[in-house]
């Protein structure tokens, strides 16, 4: 059933109660993540960039692959690159509500930035496949194609990146880098961690679905919704896991979660150009995709200035960096509102 056929009291119950689920699930997976990086020997970056960022981009890829099937696919273009922001803005979130230091100061992995430098790298492509009409190949267009490539070479530079053996670190600020230990096995593990991804999934996805059919009745423009409205919801297990990662001294994780949701998030272009079949999607998508992914880059590019920069002043509980984040993102959503 169609949750436009929906009534709004039913539309708003599923609503809360996915949100609800979505909540708890991020907890807890950030909690068995720590237990897998403590068994396993795996560090913060690298399980934010890949558990954490691949599980909580599973409602952005659902939501995609059922608006391209339905004929939307511009949609999930506008899902993406608005997810890839309002990501950035979680970080904000967590920077007023936990410490009186800036999150960025407290991070003392160069990976963070790799992943970073990596995304905005990837978020130019993304800007430059919305003007550069290249050749399609097996059905999926030049620049998409390219965006997978740089994701892929990105990852393997991050993994075996030696950058923290080479530069000399005077952490200011004390992060609880060393996971807790936890007596249950592996397999066991890895087995809640799977059931609290596919709560993730599942109820990531229906928060997408009835968000949007709520948000039908506002009378935003389609590109606008997918950038703001259903980039939020699509972004509610970022919220929760940034937030108990950073509640548990976990900031290495918490911002690699972001940065590695948004690596992955932006792959979604090539599923989403892949199901079309019609063409070049960036091409499509314009403008106004184009500005989203220039103001991803950009919040990027402040956060990366930050965590490098380490300027441990703050402005109503928010670093220097996260108050310019916070006003760069008003007035792209300004800019965005009068593209729509």
């Amino acid at each position: 059933m169609n949750p436009s056929d929906w009534n709004v009291w039913a539309l708003v119950a599923v609503f809360a109660i996915a949100t609800i689920a979505v909540w708890l699930a991020g907890t807890r997976l950030v909690r068995l993540a720590d237990a897998i990086s403590a068994n396993t020997g795996i560090g913060q970056a690298t399980m934010g960039v890949l558990l954490l960022g691949g599980v909580t981009s599973s409602p952005e890829l659902a939501v995609a692959v059922t608006a391209t099937l339905q004929g939307t696919p511009l949609l999930s273009i506008n899902d993406v690159l608005g997810s890839a922001s309002v990501n950035l803005i979680v970080l904000a979130i967590a920077d007023v509500a936990f410490g009186r230091e800036p999150l960025t100061t407290r991070v003392p992995s160069l990976g963070v930035v790799i992943q970073g430098v990596i995304g905005m790298m990837v978020l130019a492509l993304v800007a430059a496949g919305t003007f550069v009409d290249g050749p399609v190949i097996l059905g999926v267009g030049l620049l998409s194609w390219l965006i997978v490539i740089a994701y892929a070479v990105g990852i393997r530079v991050l993994l075996n990146s030696r950058a923290d053996a080479h530069w000399k670190r005077v952490p200011r600020i004390k992060e609880d880098d060393h996971p807790g230990t936890d007596s249950r096995p592996l397999v066991r593990l890895i087995g809640l961690t799977a059931a609290a991804a596919m709560v993730i999934l599942v109820a990531g996805f229906l928060l997408a679905r009835t968000g949007e059919a709520l948000a039908e009745r506002t009378g935003l423009g389609t590109s606008f919704f997918g950038v703001i409205v259903l980039a939020f919801a699509t972004s509610t297990p970022e919220i929760s896991t940034v937030l108990e990662a950073v509640r548990m001294r976990r900031y290495t994780m918490a911002i690699s979660d972001v940065l590695g949701t948004n690596l992955f998030n932006v792959n979604i272009v090539f599923v989403v150009d892949l199901l079309h079949g019609d063409g070049p999607i960036l091409v499509e998508a314009g403008p106004f995709a184009a500005t989203a992914a220039l103001l991803s880059l950009l919040l990027t590019g402040i956060y990366v200035v930050g965590m490098l920069e380490r300027r441990d002043r703050a402005v109503l509980r928010m670093g220097y960096d996260t108050v310019a984040v916070v006003v760069t993102y008003i007035a792209g959503v300004a800019l965005l509102y009068g593209q729509r």
